[in-house]
Parts: structure tokens; C-alpha cells; sequence
């Protein structure tokens, strides 16, 4: 199958709309891909804390629906990073979409772990509860955001869940690149799996965000990676490789801690 990260620029010199424009317009020219992946909160700015309340929108708002004609204008599976969402009561929350090639919502992860020590989106938002993985026409899809990348049990419920390939949209920040670059990495390496991590890059709301979008194998090691500007980064996987490296190196198999004892007859 073949996957594209569209690693969007995302500055405060343009408006919500534009991007929106933008994304709809790369990703109707990614028509022939099976995967199409956008980064976290692409739309309203990860870092503009103070344009969430105002740029909130539900998981049928202008964001999806351009996501959701982009798809299936493409004919691709297309994951729309995230969304700031807002909840009928009013609760706002870090939220990634996934829309197959007919533009149908069939995948949406609320972020667990939430970013800022006691500020920004730690305080500002709800926190999601469930583990989410979507069957797809290649695979079975993981689905993580950003901070996540630090709490390895998450990615250990992923694939307990049945994940063959993870995605990770992101706004991560450049200040701690050795990290994004070591972390995505390590979470493939763990749960043997396929791992796309898109970060966005540009500045906003004071923050530079990293870029440097990677693609990682059952092996951990890097397929692709993209540089700081905007870009867009293809990739040819081979699903099958999940499966041969999980037999090749059984690591999995092996596990003790956390595994549920079998039930005595």
C-alpha cells in the first residue's frame, strides 16, 4: 500500500480557512494513494491557545467536510490529523478523524494524554478514555496523537486492539526533535508495527513546530523522513512485513507482564 504525509506549514500568517483550502487541494492530488495523513489540529493551530474556544467546531464541521469531499474526490483513506472538538456540553477536545475512500467518518480517537503541565491544553480541554483502532482495506489503523508518543501502554493497548500500522498526527516542538525522532522510532520497534508520525512545521502561536514527518518499519527502522519545510512524504509499505517480522523476531509472544493469565478449565 502506499501512504503520503502531507506535512502542512502551519503559521500564523494564514487563517483556518486557507488551510483548509490548502489541505482539500493536496489531498485531491494524492488520488492513487491508500493512505493520506495531515497533521494535529492543522486547522485551528496547535499552539493558538486562545483561538480554540472561538475556532471549535463538531466532528461534522467545515474541517470534516472538506476532509470528507477530499477523500472521496481522492479515493483515499485519508486521516485528518485532529480537530479542536467541541462537545454537546460545551467540553472541548483534541480529536483526530479517519474518513475512507467514500468520505465516511470511520475512525475518531479523543487525545488521552494532553499536553502542558497544568496549562494550555491540559486545562483547557477534556481528555479522551478509549483505545481505537479501525479495520481498513489494508490493515487494522491504530490511532495516537502527538504526546501520546510518551505513554508506551497506550501503544501496548493499540496492539492488543489488533493495530498493524499507527498514525500519529502531531504539532510536536522543533526545541525537542531528538526526541519525536527517538520515541517514534522506539513505538514501532516495541509493538513491531508501522509507524506514521506527521508533524506539522512553521510557527504559531510562538511555537515552532518540528516538521521532520517520519515513517517507521516493525523493525524501527526509518523508511522515510521529511525535512523542516512543507512537503509532502510518500512511502510503499509492505503490510506483510508486520506479520514476518512478528514471526522472525516472536518478542511479542514473550511478554509476561500485563498479559492476562489463561482461564483454567
Amino acid at each position: 500500500m502506499r501512504a503520503s504525509l502531507i506535512q502542512l506549514s502551519v503559521d500564523s500568517s494564514d487563517t483556518a480557512d486557507e488551510r483548509r483550502r490548502r489541505a482539500a487541494s493536496l489531498v485531491r492530488g494524492r488520488a492513487g494513494d491508500d493512505l493520506v495523513v495531515l497533521p494535529e489540529l492543522w486547522a485551528a493551530g496547535a499552539w493558538a491557545y486562545d483561538r480554540w474556544g472561538h475556532d471549535a467546531e463538531g466532528v461534522d464541521g467545515p474541517t470534516a467536510r472538506a476532509m470528507s469531499a477530499a477523500a472521496r474526490e481522492a479515493g483515499v483513506w485519508l486521516h485528518a490529523g485532529s480537530v479542536v472538538e467541541r462537545d454537546r456540553d460545551g467540553t472541548l477536545y483534541n480529536t483526530a478523524l479517519l474518513f475512507d475512500r467514500s468520505g465516511e467518518l470511520r475512525g475518531l480517537y479523543r487525545k488521552i494524554h494532553r499536553y502542558g503541565f497544568d496549562t494550555g491544553e491540559a486545562t483547557l480541554m477534556g481528555g479522551g478514555h478509549a483505545v481505537v483502532t479501525v479495520p481498513t482495506d489494508f490493515g487494522v489503523v491504530g490511532l495516537a496523537i502527538c504526546y501520546d508518543l510518551r505513554f508506551p501502554e497506550l501503544f501496548r493497548g493499540l496492539l492488543d486492539a489488533g493495530a498493524e500500522l499507527i498514525v500519529v498526527p502531531a504539532a510536536w516542538p522543533a526545541a525537542r526533535l531528538t526526541h519525536w525522532r527517538l520515541l517514534t522510532r522506539t513505538r514501532a520497534l516495541e509493538e513491531q508495527v508501522f509507524l506514521l508520525a506527521c508533524c506539522a512545521t512553521g510557527t504559531h502561536g510562538g511555537m515552532r513546530q518540528g516538521g521532520h514527518s517520519v515513517v517507521a518499519d516493525p523493525w524501527g527502522t526509518v523508511l522515510a523522513e521529511a525535512g523542516t519545510a512543507e512537503e509532502i512524504l510518500t512511502v510503499d509499505l509492505d503490510m506483510a512485513r508486520v506479520a514476518l517480522t512478528r514471526s522472525e523476531l516472536p518478542v511479542l509472544r514473550d511478554r509476561v507482564l500485563g498479559v492476562q493469565a489463561p482461564r483454567r478449565p
